[in-house]
């Protein structure tokens, strides 16, 4: 069957966009861009063992006010890696993303694993952010048998590498997988998620990043910036997940609940979390 692209995603990936990078700490973290340099500023998080180019359909459309670039954290993407990973060390990232770029106030968006580098953003130096929005992350506290269970398993676990890039490209899933992810989305980003090393070609990804890829409810504390929780409906930031968070937060925080969406929400209902997005900048922008 015959998939027609919307216009709204051809025009998206036919915006001009510019690849940077800046130190962090002496780590390489690589960036894309998208509007004029002196526009206020949105950055945007990918998840875990995602990058920037998740962002691709989503970023062009928040560029009428905004500057908006989108980062590779350590060990994803075209960044650097390093030897340990920390939710405070990808907060600093962003925020030396966010001081190369400008001297007024960002905004964070943050997508799952990216949404607890956000939330950690706004706890850590919120008073310097203009207000992050959180996209369907579920913190959760892990148990210490399930952490060290799963500590063991990646320690001991090697990359694998294929021959041939196609084949690569070709196993592209999303973990959870959802039911109305949209083909030419995942098209796009599968083929910018792989990258030729010596012995072969894998993810661009660093298998030890999920080791420090969750949050527990304790790491949430009010921010001294705006905050903002966009659920997907069949997504994992279930209710009572989002109400902990909230309270936590100390109830301040507007909650979105998307419809018909799964976890990743920009690849089911991508039209919707633009709209949604273009509100709350638009919002935090005129305040």
């Amino acid at each position: 069957m015959t998939v027609t692209i919307p216009a709204w995603f051809t025009w998206a990936l036919e915006q001009p966009m510019t690849m940077h990078h800046v130190d962090s700490d002496g780590i390489k973290i690589n960036y894309r861009a998208w509007g004029e340099p002196n526009n206020p500023l949105i950055v945007l998080v990918h998840g875990g063992a995602a990058n920037s180019s998740w962002w691709d359909h989503i970023g062009p459309h928040l560029a009428d006010h905004h500057r908006v670039v989108a980062i590779d954290l350590a060990g994803h993407g075209d960044s650097d890696r390093q030897d340990e990973y920390s939710l405070e060390s990808w907060a600093h990232q962003v925020r030396a993303v966010a001081d190369a770029e400008s001297t007024d106030k960002p905004i964070i968006v943050g997508h799952s694993m990216g949404g607890f580098v956000a939330l950690t953003a706004a706890r850590e130096f919120g008073e310097a952010l203009h207000g992050v929005a959180v996209i369907d992350s579920p913190v959760q506290q892990m148990s210490a048998e399930t952490r060290e269970w799963a500590e063991n398993k990646l320690r001991n676990r090697t990359e694998k590498r294929h021959q041939e890039r196609e084949e690569l490209v070709g196993r592209f899933a999303t973990i959870p997988a959802g039911e109305g992810q949209l083909d030419f989305i995942e098209h796009n980003i599968a083929g910018q998620s792989v990258k030729e090393f010596e012995d072969g070609w894998g993810w661009k990804f660093d298998q030890k990043i999920f080791l420090k890829s969750n949050m527990s409810p304790d790491q949430v504390a009010e921010a001294t910036c705006e905050v903002a929780l966009i659920r997907g409906e069949k997504g994992m930031a279930t209710l009572d997940i989002t109400s902990d968070v909230l309270n936590r937060l100390g109830r301040r925080a507007p909650v979105t609940l998307m419809l018909d969406a799964g976890h990743h929400i920009m690849l089911d209902q991508p039209v919707a979390l633009i709209a949604v997005l273009q509100t709350l900048a638009g919002q935090w922008r005129n305040r």
